[in-house]
C-alpha cells in the first residue's frame, strides 16, 4: 500500500515551565519532533535502546554532554548532532533565548526501542512522565 507524504508547520508555542515537546511528523520507522527548552529544562543522562537520532539547533544554543558530564559539543543555530542507538548523553540550553531544538530518529525495526535513564530523572521531568503514565 503506498503512503501518502506529510506535511508540517512549526510555530514555536507559549507555555509554562521549561519544556515542551511537538511531535511534527512521523512514519512507522522515523519520527520528528521539535522540543523548546528554557533554562532549566536539561534532561538526565539516559540511552535509547532502538533509535539513532540527530538533532538541529533552530534557535538558542545547546550543550550535549556524554557520560561522566563529558562536553561532547556546544552547538549553535543550524549545527547537530548524531546521537547512535545505546550511546549515553543529555543536554542543557546554553543561552538566555529558550532552545529550539529539532530531533529526527529512526528505529530500528528488529530491536525494541526503550529509554534508559541512567542517572535520575530531573524534578520537571518526573512530574511530565507521572502524566503519560
Amino acid at each position: 500500500m503506498e503512503k501518502e507524504a506529510q506535511l508540517f508547520k512549526y510555530e514555536r508555542p507559549e507555555f509554562d515551565g521549561v519544556k515542551k515537546s511537538m511531535l511534527i511528523c512521523s512514519s512507522d520507522i522515523l519520527r520528528g519532533h521539535i522540543q523548546v527548552v528554557k533554562n532549566g529544562g536539561e534532561n538526565n543522562l539516559h540511552t535509547h535502546t532502538g533509535e539513532d537520532a540527530f538533532w538541529l539547533v533552530l534557535g538558542g544554543a545547546v550543550k550535549f554532554y556524554g557520560e561522566g558530564d563529558r562536553l561532547i559539543g556546544s552547538l549553535k543555530k543550524y549545527e547537530g548532532i548524531l546521537i547512535p542507538r545505546g550511546f549515553k548523553y543529555w543536554f542543557e540550553s546554553a543561552s538566555e533565548e529558550p532552545l529550539e531544538i529539532l530531533r529526527v530518529a529512526a528505529r530500528d525495526q528488529g530491536t525494541e526501542n526503550k529509554r534508559v535513564n541512567c542517572t535520575p530523572l530531573k524534578p520537571w521531568q518526573t512530574e511530565r512522565f507521572a502524566e503519560r503514565a
